[in-house]
């Protein structure tokens, strides 16, 4: 007590009625959330399965909705005690019990925050419930919300419970019916068709619970308005890419299908088991706080299977579904859905919720990548064992924590994977049903064009016109290609400065001599220097290949160091070679080619972490060098690899090997993807295999 304070008067929270008015309507979006909320109380209460009723759902004063389930039902203690006590821990005492499982079905109950009664109240005005436990009266509830809301305090607001023999749940029968009058609002055919999708994507269509349907009546249906819906199972038939798999320790496993339909006969159907890494995920603020890898958390083993669409009308001939109607069905049901044990947990992959971002890749890369309205997906966890991934209060997904950012990282290196599958029967496919060669664009049309000049006796002034095109395309191409290795070094430049400045900062803080500080320093500096070759404008002279090797290695020096990786220089034996290149173009090539070992040595991690570089002359067509690594390996063909914006990493953009290509195609060389044994390599480096093959060695 402080002064001038006359005594302490103890008082309590006094909960204005119309509380349970506003929890309802700000705890619960919309009437889909809020039937999905009721039908998950049927789940938890042990139904093998929930029936929504809709009676003449387009007039609001004479709609109504019915929930009926054939669980356990509730017994008037438990009426009393739980069901009209919000916040009530039952749940959570349940689920942290000797026993936590329903008896029946063996299920973890969903709910715990007792959000069920207000989804009630968001529907409509007046609720009657019936509910009967077995060898017990039927209770039967009935409540006015308006009455309720005209009260000032919520303990006087009035809620009628009675008990009866039983009626509606007659014999043995046990269960509950909610029926809801006087709705709020009417409905329209979008509301009903849209609540149809959520009451059938309730639970998974690959991995549902045992004997748990959810099902929609419409009484009567007022212009056909569920009419020409397919079904979930039409859907799914019609993908052409299938995988299924799990994410657990660390690895991605699945087995992934490419299924032409009867017609597209020209290629043939493919398999395909893989397994690898799930990359690291991106340091970022949090990141010091956060574990490394899913394996940190409580979230078990990820389960997986994606159904992937190809839209190319050429491809859709071939469905047996209607086009239209496919493609109206995936845009408004396409997206991954999450569900535990067996029941989806919203909002992921509703309409307008992209929570891995697919729509944002697929704009940056637009023929590579899957988005929402290509795909549906299931993605599976266990109740049990997924006790980091936390729902949130208002049942819109899970509390975005760090469980939940490792989570969805390694759902985004599945699709990223399965999004690189796809793309070689993409590739097979096109190149099966292209009308001609592929054209080199810009430069085949020109070429056309002068034919058709010719044809016609319009050389002269217009021919001369063309080639100062074609010349300023390539002029353009050029300087644009030279851009993109630039920005890719540009990428590298600014890891090595961060890690030469942290090395400063370390060593400043232990107290280094300050005559190693300035060495240390000086360090820094011409490494920054030398990373200015991928900047510095240049033309094509005569080079060293082992000077080439040499400055890349200097410019990465940092990140090789802070990765722990052991380089061997084959160019240290004396070999070497000459080429007339562009030098800032090939060390900027070789930097990203280093960048990418680093990549993923670290994906392998725990194993000795190895890169080579040096010379070879054992690739037809000229001398190369060859960057290789202890990692994983490539898990694609060559020409997939060197598609533009085909990647495994979950952000990669997909661009590096394909301008590695281009560069060394600018030189009169290639990218080369020697195989084993083509090229001499010490004995412990067995992953991937590079090679910048020049044209040509100069004297």
């Amino acid at each position: 007590m402080t002064e001038g304070e006359s005594g302490v008067h103890p008082h309590v929270f006094k909960p204005r009625a119309r509380l349970l008015l506003l929890l309802g309507d700000q705890l619960i979006r919309d009437p889909g959330i809020a039937v999905f909320e009721l039908v998950k109380n049927g789940y938890d209460a042990d139904a093998s399965g929930v029936t929504v009723t809709l009676s003449r759902i387009d007039r609001a004063d004479v709609a109504a909705i019915s929930v009926t389930d054939d669980g356990s039902g509730m017994s008037l203690d438990t009426v009393v005690n739980v069901w009209l006590e919000p916040g009530t821990d039952y749940r959570g005492e349940q689920r942290s019990g000797k026993s936590p499982h329903t008896p029946r079905f063996h299920r973890l109950p969903l709910g715990e925050k007792g959000i069920g009664r207000f989804a009630a109240g968001k529907l409509g005005r007046r609720i009657e419930m019936v509910t009967r436990a077995a060898g017990e009266p039927e209770v039967v509830v009935r409540i006015n919300w308006d009455d309720l809301g005209s009260e000032r305090y919520l303990h006087d607001a009035p809620v009628d419970v009675s008990t009866r023999e039983p009626e509606m749940f007659q014999g043995n029968r046990t269960g509950t019916t909610l029926m809801i009058s006087s709705l709020r609002e009417s409905w329209t055919r979008g509301m009903v068709r849209s609540l149809n999708r959520a009451i059938t994507s309730i639970c998974s269509p690959f991995d549902a619970p045992e004997s748990f349907v959810a099902t929609l009546v419409l009484e009567p249906d007022p212009g056909s308005w569920l009419a020409g819906l397919p079904t979930v199972q039409d859907i799914l038939d019609q993908a052409l890419f299938v995988a299924t798999g799990v994410v657990r320790d660390g690895q991605i496993v699945y087995d992934y299908e490419f299924k032409p339909p009867p017609g597209l006969d020209r290629v043939e159907g493919r398999s395909a088991h893989v397994q690898v890494a799930v990359p690291p995920l991106p340091s970022g603020p949090e990141s010091a706080r956060d574990g490394t890898s899913l394996s940190d958390y409580r979230v078990g083993a990820v389960g997986f299977r994606l159904h992937a669409y190809d839209r190319d009308p050429q491809v859709l001939a071939f469905s047996s579904i209607e086009r239209k109607s496919l493609r109206e069905y995936l845009d408004s049901n396409g997206g991954i859905r999450v569900y535990r044990d067996g029941v989806r947990v919203f909002d992921y992959g509703e309409p307008g919720d992209d929570w891995l971002n697919l729509g944002g890749r697929r704009v940056n890369v637009p023929a590579q990548r899957l988005s929402n309205n290509l795909v549906i997906g299931a993605v599976s966890l266990d109740l049990a064992s997924s006790q980091d991934l936390v729902e949130k209060t208002n049942r819109e997904g899970f509390v975005e924590n760090a469980a939940f950012r490792q989570f969805q990282h390694a759902v985004s290196a599945v699709v990223a994977n399965v999004e690189t599958e796809r793309n070689l029967d993409k590739l097979r496919i096109r190149k099966a049903y292209a009308k001609g060669r592929a054209k080199e664009p810009v430069l085949d049309a020109l070429d056309e064009l002068r034919g058709h000049l010719t044809q016609r006796g319009l050389n002269g002034e217009l021919s001369r016109l063309l080639d100062e095109i074609e010349r300023q395309f390539r002029d353009t191409r050029d300087v644009l290609l030279t851009a993109a290795g630039a920005g890719l070094g540009l990428i590298v430049v600014i890891h090595e400065v961060e890690r030469g400045v942290a090395d400063l900062r370390r060593a400043i803080d232990r107290n280094v001599a300050p005559a190693d500080l300035r060495t240390l320093a000086q360090h820094v500096a011409e490494v920054i220097e030398g990373l200015t070759f991928v900047t510095r404008r240049s033309g094509r002279s005569i080079e060293s290949a082992s000077a080439l090797a040499r400055q890349a290695l200097f410019n990465t020096t940092f990140r090789l160091r802070a990765h722990g990786i052991q380089v061997v220089n084959g160019f240290d034996d004396g070999q070497d070679f000459k080429v007339r290149c562009s030098r800032r173009l090939v060390v900027a090539t070789l930097m990203n080619l280093i960048d990418n070992a680093i990549y993923w040595l670290d994906v392998k991690a725990g194993d000795r972490k190895v890169i080579y570089i040096g010379p070879s002359r054992d690739l037809t067509g000229g001398p190369a060098i060859v960057v290789a690594d202890s990692g994983p390996g490539f898990a694609d063909p060559p020409e997939l690899l060197v598609q533009a914006m085909v990647s495994r990493k979950p952000d990669g953009m997909g661009i590096g090997l394909h301008l590695a290509d281009e560069v060394m195609r600018a030189d009169g060389g290639r990218l080369e993807f020697p195989a084993p044994g083509e090229v001499s390599l010490p004995a412990d480096v067995s992953g991937a295999v590079l090679a910048l093959r020049f044209g040509g060695e100069e004297s």
